[in-house]
């Protein structure tokens, strides 16, 4: 299912949500929104009578508050400019969206999941970025850990990198509702989405750790990692490993047993802090900058 403009060009469209009750919210989105994606999808969806059940979270004056609504109160939607709807046949309509999820009556704990998203900037945006970070090669720095160990974890970080930060931002809060309900994850209200922009070359790696084990960490509840590069690419390896859990008296710990994700232009994942995970070594021949394993990764945490 696509959204598109009379134009059919990116645009900002004002919308006017519907909601059961007579309620009526106003929100403003670009045509090609993941969020616009998403109310359109469930409008048609219902139409359809094939709807699930989501939990809508929209920020609302920027970011300082927050609608909440089940999909199911959402009855329509007024648009200016109009926009319509094209629905796709059932095996294009999800094709940017893969999920590892245990079947239903095997999920549990201990099992890791994860949600992985292609083409989840547009083509401009993600070569805007690699032109940027091209340009910022300078500005790299030396990546550490919280417990400062040696040789355990092995690339360059930029911290500093407003105009993406935002951009990425921006994009997973439109699509966080989705995300929880992919991933079987219970709402929780945002305190805040961490980033930074990481560059994995030759022989880079980070050894198995998890992202909420200390006590400053301890409010991260979803990782993310957006990859990106040259192409034609020009690295191979740096694989992420997502190991499933077991306990160990009353804590979680790293089974044996594991999934693996590869690295693909334009992709984004999405899984549990908690869960023990690494980067396997990049191998990149001639070690230029511009050959990198680019990511912006980060972490979205809960409020107390």
């Amino acid at each position: 299912m696509t959204v598109t403009t009379p134009q059919n060009l990116p645009q900002e469209v004002k919308i006017q949500l519907l909601l059961t009750g007579g309620h009526q919210y106003t929100i403003y989105l670009k045509s090609d929104a993941p969020l616009l994606q998403l109310l359109a999808k469930t409008l048609l969806s219902k139409h359809q009578k094939t709807a699930n059940s989501t939990l809508f979270q929209i920020p609302l004056a920027e970011g300082h508050s927050a609608l909440c609504f089940p999909s199911e109160h959402l009855v329509g939607m007024v648009t200016e400019p109009p926009i319509y709807l094209q629905h796709l046949q059932p095996q294009d309509s999800q094709s940017n969206i893969k999920t590892y999820t245990p079947p239903t009556a095997t999920i549990d704990n201990l099992e890791s999941r994860y949600l992985l998203i292609e083409n989840f900037l547009t083509n401009s945006d993600t070569e805007q970025l690699l032109n940027y970070v091209l340009q910022r090669k300078s500005d790299f720095v030396p990546t550490t850990t919280s417990t400062k160990a040696e040789n355990y974890r092995r690339s360059l970080v930029l911290h500093s990198f407003p105009k993406f930060q935002e951009l990425i931002v921006n994009r997973i809060k439109e699509i966080f509702p989705d995300v929880l309900n992919k991933l079987s994850i219970p709402a929780f209200s945002i305190a805040e989405i961490e980033s930074q922009l990481t560059a994995h070359n030759d022989n880079n790696f980070y050894k198995i750790h998890n992202d909420n084990g200390s006590p400053d960490t301890t409010s991260r509840v979803l990782t993310y990692v957006y990859y990106f590069y040259r192409e034609p690419k020009a690295f191979a390896g740096g694989n992420l490993i997502i190991y499933d859990s077991k306990l160990k008296g009353k804590h979680y710990v790293k089974a044996d047993t594991f999934k693996t994700v590869e690295p693909k232009n334009n992709s984004i994942v999405f899984f549990l802090s908690r869960y023990m995970h690494e980067v396997l070594p990049v191998t990149c021949p001639y070690q230029y900058f511009a050959d990198s394993r680019f990511t912006i990764n980060g972490w979205i945490r809960r409020t107390d």
